[in-house]
Formats: C-alpha cells, structure tokens, sequence
C-alpha cells in the first residue's frame, strides 16, 4: 500500500540551519548585539514581528549585496536535514521552509537540500547596496500558517497531515493548524504548546517520529 502523503512545514532560522540569518548580516554591519537583542525579544513574543523586522533591517542598510553570498558561507544545516528530507520524500511526502528570514540568503541552500516549497522575507536592494527595508508581504506569524494553508490545498495533502516545525512565538500560528506540531530546540511557549519536542538537535526525530 502507497505511504499517506505527508507535508512538513519548517522554520528555517534555528531549525532548518543552526544560526539566525539576520544576526549574521548584523555581525557584518557592526550591529551585531543590538539586533540579537531585538531578535530574542521577539521570538520570546515580546515584540510584534513586523515591527521588529523593520527595526532590524533598518540597522543593516548600506551593507553592499554580496555579503548575502558571504553569510552563507557562515551557514550549517541542522543535524539530519539530508536524512529527514530523504525519509519524507521516499515516503511521498513534501517538505517547505517558511522563514521570516531572507530569500536573498536562503534560497541557493534551500535548492541545493532538494526543499520542494519556501517563502521568505525579501530585502530590498538598490545600486548594489541594501536599502534597510524589505519588499513585499512580510512574513510573520499568520503568513507562515497561511502558507501552510495553502500548500496543504496545492499539494491535496490534508490539514490533519501535515506537520509544523519550530522553535519561536512566529510558528505558532502555523503549528496550531497543523495536524502535528513539532518544537525544535524551541523556546518555552514553544515546547509547551507542541505536541512533540525535540531538543537534540537532531532534526531527523521528525521523520522518525512520521514513519516509525
């Protein structure tokens, strides 16, 4: 009988890869410790995301384009991204990064690790330079379970299949609509929502966790 066709949703910062995108590019622009501060309230839930996100990306404009190709080579991928991935595709199944981060970043990892959907903050560029602001929709909380939502339609795979993966107060809203919702490494209000935790670092449980 053909595996039940799962989809499985992921932050990307802190759960996807191991660092925060935006304290990379803020450690290159000199800014390092006033947006890891900005950054840690808001995955506590202290700070509306959108207006944390302008704050933080206001502090990086003048930063010249290529220092998104110098970030990532700063980048690691959590332990058992390959294999989770491996497993849910054997099985049929999907796997997407909803990321409050930055498509300027992410994108070229997200190909390479053979992610089938994403979405992500997009910064803006002028003249070869950062502006400080982002262009189009933000994603914040409700974008990212909207997202879901959408996927879940797209792909046929029912709400009830689908997993959300996270670890800060802006994937809640999409693991309260998942059928499984997954804490990573996650903060307090995280773990003591989610319907499973891992805290290993070993994102490979997820898979486990599906097909065992």
């Amino acid at each position: 009988m053909e595996p039940v066709k799962r989809l499985v949703v992921l932050d990307m910062d802190s759960t996807f890869i191991k660092e925060e995108v935006i304290d990379l590019l803020a450690e290159l622009a000199g800014v390092g410790p006033q947006v890891a501060a900005i950054t840690e309230r808001s995955m506590r839930g202290e700070l509306d995301f959108k207006e944390s996100l302008a704050e933080r990306v206001a502090l990086l404009k003048g930063l010249p384009e290529d220092v998104c190709k110098e970030v990532r080579t700063k980048i690691h991928l959590s332990d058992g991204v390959g294999e989770m991935i491996y497993q849910i595709h054997k099985n049929h199944g999907f796997v997407a990064v909803v990321s409050g981060g930055f498509i300027n970043v992410i994108e070229p990892i997200l190909k390479d690790a053979e992610v089938d959907c994403y979405r992500a903050n997009t910064l803006e560029v002028f003249g070869g330079f950062l502006t400080g602001k982002v262009i189009g929709p933000v994603i914040d909380r409700a974008a990212k379970a909207e997202f879901l939502r959408e996927l879940s339609s797209q792909l046929d795979v029912p709400l009830p299949l689908t997993v959300a993966v996270g670890d800060g107060a802006n994937d809640l809203g999409m693991m309260e609509i998942a059928g499984t919702s997954i804490a990573f490494n996650a903060k307090p209000i995280v773990a003591e929502y989610a319907d499973i935790v891992i805290d290993d670092g070993d994102l490979s449980k997820v898979a486990e966790f599906l097909y065992n």
